[in-house]
């Protein structure tokens, strides 16, 4: 299929021919579901760390007797039904939450997203983006003439000085290819991709 490809003036330059299995994929919403929770759940760090009814600072002494005193019965204050007893289920800091997601579903699903923002008109492709030097303020007059305020960058490689000129601007991410994750590529209004960023996704989900 064949995509159309901008300028950094916004004017259409002409037609970039992609992947069909990559840009143009049925949507399956239960795939994607499944990757964004797992790349959720990737990245949660877990350093929470609560006390059972064993490790709780409680006296073991029964609080009152078993029967006669009309009261439920209870064995120690250290119960997880009292206010300052400990948790039936503690949070752990070793607890591990990764999801496993295999290279096929990871490739498929995101072909899926990248079909789909073609389809909703979300995903850009620009011939190149340069910015010579590490200035925010030379990005952003290029972001203003493209008419982008929320968008991720996706590059095909390591560009230092495109980088460092948006880390500083809200909404928006430069990242490259092979770091693109699900996540960010549904949560950005755009994403902007350019010429060696699609050779590269294109070289990635073969």
């Amino acid at each position: 299929m064949e995509l159309n490809l901008i300028s950094e003036n916004n004017q259409k330059t002409g037609n970039i021919t992609v992947s069909d299995s990559l840009f143009d994929r049925f949507y399956n919403e239960a795939l994607v579901h499944q990757l964004v929770t797992a790349y959720l759940a990737n990245a949660r760090f877990t350093n929470r760390a609560q006390k059972d009814r064993s490790e709780v600072s409680k006296s073991t002494r029964k609080p009152w007797k078993q029967k006669g005193t009309g009261r439920a019965r209870v064995g120690a204050a250290s119960s997880p039904l009292w206010r300052g007893g400990g948790q039936i289920f503690p949070n752990r800091p070793d607890e591990n939450y990764t999801h496993k997601v295999n290279r096929k579903m990871y490739r498929a699903g995101i072909s899926t997203i990248l079909s789909q923002l073609i389809r909703d008109d979300r995903l850009l492709i620009i011939d190149t983006l340069l910015v010579n030097d590490p200035k925010t303020s030379a990005l952003l007059t290029r972001l203003k003439k493209l008419g982008l305020e929320n968008v991720m960058i996706v590059t095909g490689g390591t560009d230092r000085n495109l980088y460092l000129s948006a880390r500083n601007i809200p909404n928006v991410k430069v990242v490259e290819a092979n770091f693109a994750d699900p996540y960010n590529l549904l949560r950005y209004e755009k994403t902007l991709v350019t010429v060696d960023g699609i050779k590269k996704f294109e070289e990635l989900m073969a």
